[in-house]
């Protein structure tokens, strides 16, 4: 039996330690959804008067409802914290319990010891029964010991009591607290109801309204092949130069080692020190000749990445690769209204592929700014708006549907630094960027790189 409680002490303790961990995370999370959560919310009440239902509004409503369900399914994470919470308070409670009748018990003992021991006579004699000084004084130890023994076994017996009163106090606040999650969990549960039914909603007028919507996705599908070929022209231009430099450096490298050993040898020949000798001249041309025509034949190396060659491109990719999720967003109180890579509008066969993320504003003529230290090499216009391409190492960033630019190319930023202003959205009544990032020619999910 012994055994078996310390082995539940040993649980309750390791389990305790990591319950107080998985709270803290928890909470952690469930603050960053519901954060996420109003920032949508206040997004969608504001498109969601409009008569003029876009790919915006739904692509919000598929997030909200998103964060929705990650919501439901962390006060489910917490309810279950809440049952492991009061089952290891049951087994602590019961470890107590036995630990209390135990020391209730061995006081007993003592007690009844003591009644039928209560005389003074029997203790005297106990006493005066020693058979040396010494004896004695060690009777009197013992008699005090054992009074004192006595008075701790009462004091742990409250402490105890005291403890599973304060255990079995805590099990009513756990309880209070699964109770009001449960409420939330089914409140919660409704609003995605109503959430869905929205959503459907939408989604029946999109249908209904699929050609024009697939005019809408043709449109943005041509502006994006515009700015797309844009950018890899740019980026192909940016690798191309930065390949010539590193042919240019190699090849003077070489012609400055050539020149070097031309000269030693010719100071060697002007200037000869000890006598040659004709036999291992003669070993040692045959032995190292077929070396330096293997070394002259070997084909040159061609680089992973022209982009990354020079120290300060190197140390910008690092800086950059290191910054993953802390990358600042390109404006101040944005939402993105359309994710990455394939979007497709429910129960209809309207799809298309966003090459970035597109964030939506709360007016048009937001501060748009660099995510990182760069340099603009590129800044054109595509008809319905200006685009501006930051070259970071070999990373690009491109921000595209501004409405005015304040910078050039060939000019040098700072992270947070405004390079124009957002232009507006397809309805007319708030702001839109669309931002885009790539690895040289390839384009990659920025979501996960901007700050959470």
């Amino acid at each position: 039996m012994r055994k078996l409680l310390f082995i539940a002490a040993l649980i309750v303790g390791v389990s305790g330690i990591a319950t107080a961990q998985d709270k803290t995370q928890l909470e952690k999370e469930r603050q960053e959804l519901q954060r996420e959560l109003k920032e949508m919310e206040g997004a969608y009440n504001k498109i969601k008067g409009q008569k003029k239902q876009t790919l915006g509004q739904l692509s919000v409503l598929n997030r909200k409802i998103q964060l929705q369900e990650q919501y439901i399914n962390s006060i489910s994470k917490e309810l279950k914290s809440i049952d492991d919470d009061i089952y290891l308070s049951n087994l602590e409670i019961y470890r107590l319990q036995k630990q209390l009748d135990t020391l209730k018990s061995q006081y007993a003992k003592t007690i009844v010891y003591a009644y039928k021991n209560k005389s003074n006579y029997d203790y005297l004699n106990f006493i005066f029964s020693s058979s040396s000084f010494n004896d004695a004084v060690k009777r009197i130890a013992y008699l005090k010991s054992y009074r004192a023994y006595r008075e701790k076994q009462v004091t742990t017996i409250l402490e105890t009591q005291d403890l599973i009163a304060k255990r079995k106090q805590q099990q009513l606040g756990r309880k209070v607290q699964k109770n009001e999650a449960l409420t939330n969990q089914t409140k919660q549960v409704g609003e995605l109801a109503v959430q869905k039914k929205e959503k459907d909603a939408v989604v029946s007028q999109l249908k209904s309204k699929e050609k024009d919507i697939q005019k809408q996705i043709a449109t943005k599908k041509k502006r994006d092949k515009d700015l797309n070929n844009a950018i890899v022209a740019i980026v192909r231009r940016e690798i191309k130069a930065a390949e010539d430099k590193a042919k240019a450096e190699a090849k003077a490298r070489a012609e400055a080692d050539a020149k070097k050993k031309s000269e030693e040898v010719v100071k060697k020949t002007a200037n000869p020190t000890t006598p040659v000798d004709e036999t291992k001249t003669a070993t040692t041309k045959t032995t190292t000749a077929p070396t330096t025509t293997a070394k002259r034949n070997e084909p040159t190396k061609k680089p992973d990445s022209y982009l990354d060659l020079n120290a300060k491109d190197v140390a910008l990719n690092s800086s950059f690769q290191a910054n993953k999720a802390k990358l600042p967003w390109p404006v101040d109180n944005g939402i993105v209204t359309m994710r990455f890579g394939n979007n497709k509008i429910e129960n209809t066969l309207l799809t298309f592929d966003n090459p970035g993320i597109t964030i939506s504003t709360p007016s048009p003529g937001a501060n748009v700014k660099a995510v990182f230290d760069g340099e603009v090499v590129g800044v054109y216009n595509l008809g319905d708006g200006m685009a501006v391409t930051i070259r970071h190492g070999k990373y690009f960033t491109t921000y595209s549907n501004l409405n005015g630019v304040g910078v050039t190319k060939g000019t040098v930023v700072k992270t947070g630094q405004s390079i124009g202003r957002a232009g507006k959205d397809d309805d007319g009544s708030g702001g839109q960027i669309d931002f885009i990032l790539m690895i040289e020619s390839r384009n990659i999910d920025p979501s996960p790189w901007l700050r959470r």
